[in-house]
């Protein structure tokens, strides 16, 4: 949108038109009491998140077991699903039919059900042992309906893909499972085991979204509704707007920032996409093309660091680690793709002639960090929280605590003495919640520099600050003019409520997949039939999981795909040697590629209807400028250090290696970028070289991906090998190619 005044285009926040998954998906709004029931037990949820991640405490005299409190939140989420999410393309949107009530009604009994009977089932052993009737009836209408969400949440492709599954246990004995061949169980025997064991419906996803992504997905949302899109647009144009294809630069900078907010890829699409897209255009970039870039741009924001899509926080749980690690691993990927990206788009604008905006109608650069300065902060604080305070449950909300408060304070209106006073009043109250804690008199008792010492301070003082920054938004909603207003924080319940809601239907039904497995005892077996298939051949094993996790993408969301192959496949792949954290970042990254891969391509398909182009033409447009991302998970695989691990578990991380492959996968990309695109940076068009123009692009694109490939491990050749190898490629061809672009010109 363009100023009459000052002629600066004008780019407002994307997430102001509302929740961008009812672009992707028929869905619900709720109306009087049901939205208020969302709302109140959103916050609800919200509340026992932070009572289980902190200790709190508030239930006196009665401490929840996790499996209780897992079942707690199902009971205030999943029943929603059938009010959100209809059942058929022909269920009305404008009210709720009789057999949505009767689900929700059915959902919320029987998780309540199993909720107050779950700590006597771990003390008796139900699961493995022999439940009462009732429970087991429970059980029946529990697997019933979380298969009932799984379809209305991720469509009947996740549902047909998840079912066989999760009755496999029931014929895992017969003979003609061959491989797949395992233990055998009676239809009680698997219910029970499905709904009270911590492996299958409270396995890993449940557990994941209870203990880390509730508090980064309302991190996520605090950032969506204080205005922060605003920001990264804003900043992403003023900071790339000028350069070369500076609108597709612009797309890519700004995707990968709103990837914080969304975690979803289509929903990022739609939100920057709407923004981006139309000005690609205007610049002179084909719809395709613009559809294609910013496709690809939202698919790698899901990927990096250091909010990444929920799947991530489901890595961490599988693989026993902590999700700032698995953040810590994503970085060089995340910068070797968004690099390559940009090589792409420069190569491409230069081959074309596109020029970036001019400065004059672009947003200050200045006032962008004046206006939105704590936005920034508040992601600092969140890293810092989680790499060097290494609390990745608690880290989300206290930053999402200061952005609020931080908000309030930037909002139009005088200050007034009722804000100094709110202040005074939380300053107070966190100097006594901190000297009237326990946590105060055990770091007192402990000898200055003695172990743990730190850690006892930092216990001592910071759950008091959060509440402390608690009291003074509530207190700055009391009076003055600098606060949201009540209907803001009703908003703001509403939108995690419906995240919440989608997320649950998807996660609760893909944990019956793990159970699944877990029941049958088949894994390791499985692990040892595919290595003998690959003839423990690491590079084919790879290469077979790439297109098996393309395959079931086609069906699949990320998380489910994930899940399957981390079961199925990444056993194999340890045994085989490679590093554990590099193994499972290679499944989560070509589960991804599924969204820019036809013929599914949900973020191509989707930029495509905001671009006006052909859908199957993006979709193909996108391949081929996000190819790097193809590459980049055999990269790290073949040596883990550039996910930040060692070689060989405890020893330190190779720091200085890391840096080197970094710098050798950078210069290796700058070649396969100006080979895809035709436009090779030092020398220029490549269509100089005339019929050989195409060869010399080939050449390149060999030449940089040898370059770009880490030797040793499982590669033939070693690091010093494969550099010699790969200039012995581009250095002849890129001499050709200057010498024709040279004759050229002067022609």
């Amino acid at each position: 949108m363009v100023d009459a005044v000052t002629s600066k285009v004008v780019f407002d926040d994307p997430h102001t038109s509302g929740p961008a998954e009812a672009e992707t998906m028929r869905v619900r709004t709720l109306w009087r009491g049901w939205r208020w029931a969302l709302i109140t037990l959103t916050g609800a949820t919200i509340f026992l998140c932070i009572n289980q991640q902190f200790a709190l405490r508030f239930f006196i005299g009665f401490t929840p077991l996790n499996t209780e409190y897992f079942y707690l939140l199902i009971l205030c989420m999943l029943p929603f699903t059938f009010l959100i999410f209809p059942g058929s393309e022909k269920a009305p949107l404008t009210r709720i039919p009789w057999y949505d009530v009767v689900l929700f009604a059915g959902t919320a009994g029987a998780s309540f059900y199993l909720m107050i009977n779950i700590r006597r089932a771990a003390e008796l052993g139900w699961e493995f042992g022999d439940p009462p009737q009732s429970i087991i009836w429970a059980g029946y209408v529990m697997w019933l309906v979380l298969l009932e969400a799984l379809r209305r949440t991720g469509g009947w492709s996740l549902m047909l893909c998840v079912f066989p599954f999760t009755v496999y246990p029931l014929f895992a004995g017969a003979s003609w499972l061959g491989p797949l061949k395992g233990n055998q169980s009676t239809l009680e025997q698997t219910t029970a085991y499905h709904v009270l064991s911590t492996e299958s419906l409270l396995g890993i996803p449940i557990q994941a979204f209870a203990d880390v992504v509730i508090g980064f997905l309302v991190f996520g949302t605090a950032l969506m509704m204080t205005g922060a899109g605003k920001f990264f647009i804003n900043l992403a144009f003023a900071l790339c707007g000028t350069f070369r294809g500076g609108a597709a630069k612009v797309g890519i900078f700004a995707s990968g920032l709103l990837g914080m907010m969304s975690g979803s890829i289509v929903s990022n699409v739609l939100t920057a996409g709407t923004m981006t897209i139309p000005t690609m255009k205007r610049t002179g970039f084909a719809a395709s093309y613009a559809g294609a870039i910013e496709a690809c741009a939202s698919t790698g924001a899901v990927l990096a660091p250091p909010v990444m899509g929920a799947t991530a926080f489901v890595m961490a749980q599988f693989i026993g680690s902590t999700y700032a690690e698995v953040a810590l691993a994503a970085v060089i990927p995340a910068v070797l793709y968004y690099v390559g990206l940009f090589m792409q788009v420069d190569s491409y604008a230069a081959r074309h002639g596109l020029k970036g905006l001019e400065r004059r109608e672009l947003p200050s650069l200045g006032q962008t960090f004046r206006e939105g300065w704590y936005y920034a902060f508040v992601v600092v604080v969140l890293i810092v929280m989680l790499l060097y305070f290494k609390r990745e449950s608690h880290a989300p909300f206290y930053a999402t605590a200061l952005l609020l408060v931080l908000n309030q304070w930037e909002q139009p209106g005088r200050w007034k003495l009722i804000n100094t006073v709110a202040l005074v009043v939380a300053v107070a109250a966190t100097i006594l919640m901190t000297v009237r804690g326990e946590a105060y008199a055990k770091a007192l008792a402990l000898p200055a520099g003695a172990s743990g010492a730190f850690d006892a301070w930092m216990n001592a003082i910071l759950l008091p600050m959060l509440g402390g920054m608690l009291l003074l938004v509530v207190l700055n909603e009391l009076g003055g003019e600098k606060r949201w207003g009540l209907a803001k924080y009703i908003s703001f319940l509403e939108a995690n409520g419906r995240t919440f809601v989608e997320l649950v239907g998807i996660l609760a039904g893909c944990g019956l997949l793990i159970g699944a497995f877990s029941l049958t005892g088949v894994i390791s077996s499985l692990a040892n039939d595919l290595l003998s298939l690959a003839g423990s051949n690491a590079l084919l094993l790879l290469a077979m999981c790439a297109v098996t996790s393309l395959i079931l993408g086609l069906g699949l969301t990320t998380t489910a795909c994930y899940i399957f192959l981390a079961i199925l496949v990444g056993p194999a792949l340890e045994k085989l040697g490679l590093n554990k954290m590099a193994v499972h970042m290679f499944i989560f990254y070509w589960g991804m590629l599924s969204s820019i891969t036809p013929p599914v391509a949900i973020a191509s398909f989707a930029a495509a209807g905001i671009a006006g182009a052909p859908a199957m033409k993006t979709g193909w447009e996108s391949m081929w400028v996000g190819s790097i991302i193809y590459f980049i998970p055999f990269f790290f695989v073949a040596n883990p250090a550039l996910v930040l691990q060692a070689a060989v578990p405890g020893d330190p991380v190779p720091y200085f290696e890391a840096l080197y492959l970094v710098v050798t996968a950078l210069v290796g990309t700058v070649f396969i970028c100006g080979g895809i695109q035709g436009y090779q940076a030092g020398i220029g068009d490549l269509r100089a070289a005339g019929p050989l123009e195409w060869p010399l692009r080939v050449l390149l694109v060999i030449g940089g991906l040898v370059l770009a490939t880490p030797g040793g491990g499982i590669m033939p050749l070693g690091n010093a090998m494969m550099e010699i190898v790969g200039l012995a490629i581009l250095v002849p061809t890129a001499l050709i190619a200057l010498l024709f672009v040279r004759r050229a010109r002067t022609a």
